[in-house]
This record gives C-alpha cells, structure tokens and sequence, in this order.
C-alpha cells in the first residue's frame, strides 16, 4: 500500500468516523434510556444498542471505502489477523458512554497481515480526530502531534486500564498498578484504552499500560504512538519482537522513559493466576 493509498483511505475513514460520531451523540444525549445488556466477559462488559448501530454504520461504510474483511468487537469471530482487516471498535468505553461520561471514541484501523497502516480514534464530544498514516506521521485534527518530551519516569504521568475481570488479578494487574502507585509516579484511567494511546501519541500522557487487550482496543492507537514518535510494545516474559499489533500486556510510552517503564512493570518471575490469552 502506498504512501498515496494510505493518504486516500484517510481521508474516506474521517468522513466515516464524523458519521459514526454524530449518530453515537445522538445516543449519548438519552443514555439514561439506552438499552444496556451485559456481556459474558464480566459484570461492567456492556453493550448498547447504540454500539451495534454504530457497528453495523461502520462497517457498511468501510465495505465501499476498501476491500478489507471486518474485525469489529461487536461481531468479531475470530481474532485472525492476516491480509487485510479492517479492525473497529465502535465504542471504546462503552461503560462511559452509558453512564454519561463524556471520555468514550471511535477507534478504526486498517491492517495488513497485523501492521497498521491507517487509523483514526475519534473523540465525538470534543470533536477530537486523532489520525495516522504508515509513514506519514500522526495528528489531531489536521495539526501535527508528537509525543512528550519528559525524560525522567518519577516526573511521568501515565494511564492505564484494567480488564473486565481484574478481580482475578490477570498477569498481576493489581500489584503492578501497586508497584507504580508506591514509587509516587502520577496515574490516571480514563476508562479507554484507545484514548489513552492517543493522549500518549499527543504528549498529554507519558506512558501506558494495560493487560488483556484486544485487536480492536488498540490497533488505531499503536499507530498514533508511534507515528508520533513514541514506542509501543509488550512486557510479557517472552514478547514478539514486531512492529505489528501487540496486545499481551501492552507498555507504550515516548521513549525517553521506556527502559525505565519497563524495569518497573515486569515481573518476569510472576505467574498469572488467569489463564493466558
């Protein structure tokens, strides 16, 4: 795919996240009233009707844009990445969304064999587009953004999430939470993984991490940080040495602090009390 291609599908999958965006609003405006259903993953995994909606707007769109099969979280079959996969999260922060919490987006991706070439995470309440392009550096709305220039992990803010059934303590999230808390570093959870990649890519966070993620949660947002000039990876015992999508424990940052970032959130010697993704 070329630079120009890239550039192409852009410029289509903006117009289709405004879409998408303006049709969730709507929603956001009468959440008191949504119908919301809980999934099998956990007890605050929701879904509302707007997010199917929003899915099934998205994808009808993506088919015309490009040739792609369809990855989204709301309908996914399977997690295969290869060739070319339009990855969607219709809303990432569903639990915001339907609380009335206005910190919720848009996250759509295009893939090929699990490296992203274009994506986008949108903001609709603040009409925040954040985008990128393989190679071509990342934005919001239209101005250049580069992650932060903070070089010292104790002078850090960072963000993180935790998964559905973090009661169970998956890969040791509770005490690496801990571990940062008792060093003095600033933490914050905006309840978006996708958000949180792109407030990373736009200097506003200077690291993240998050354990159990999915395809969807982060594909857009591995591409923002990195186009604008940051790193993301895993810290898993074993990680993939790869420039494609991560999603076992997942560790972004700007660079400068990563060497940092990682020493302090691995725990090779631990062992998970979940089971493995």
């Amino acid at each position: 795919m070329t630079g120009e291609e890239r550039g192409s599908v852009l410029s289509g999958l903006i117009e289709v996240a405004r879409e998408a965006g303006r049709l969730l609003l709507e929603g956001f405006e009468r959440h008191s009233s949504l119908q919301v259903e809980r999934k099998d993953e956990g007890v605050n995994n929701l879904v509302t009707e707007m997010d199917l909606a929003a899915e099934k707007l998205i994808r009808s769109r993506l088919d015309d844009l490009y040739g792609a099969r369809f990855m989204g979280e709301e309908s996914a079959e399977s997690l295969d990445l290869s060739g070319a996969v339009w990855i969607v999260d219709p809303i990432d922060g569903t639990v915001n969304y339907a609380r009335g919490i206005p910190m919720w987006t848009i996250s759509i991706a295009l893939t090929f064999d699990g490296l992203p070439q274009v994506g986008i995470v949108y903001e609709p309440v603040r009409d925040r587009m954040y985008s990128a392009t393989l190679g071509g550096g990342a934005f919001c709305n239209d101005r250049p953004i580069h992650v932060s220039a903070t070089r010292h992990l104790p002078e850090s803010v960072l963000v993180t999430g935790f998964p559905y059934n973090v009661a169970e303590n998956p890969h040791r999230a509770i005490d690496t939470f801990s571990r940062v808390l008792h060093r003095g570093i600033a933490v914050r959870r905006l309840g978006s993984a996708a958000l949180d990649m792109a407030y990373v890519a736009a200097g506003i966070f200077d690291g993240f991490w998050e354990v159990a993620l999915k395809p969807w949660d982060v594909a857009a947002g591995i591409l923002l940080v990195r186009e604008a000039g940051g790193v993301v990876g895993s810290y898993a015992p074993a990680p993939a040495d790869s420039d494609r999508i991560v999603t076992d424990r997942v560790i972004g940052s700007n660079g400068h602090i990563h060497d940092a970032f990682y020493a302090l959130i691995a725990d090779h010697d631990a062992v998970s009390i979940s089971k493995e993704e």
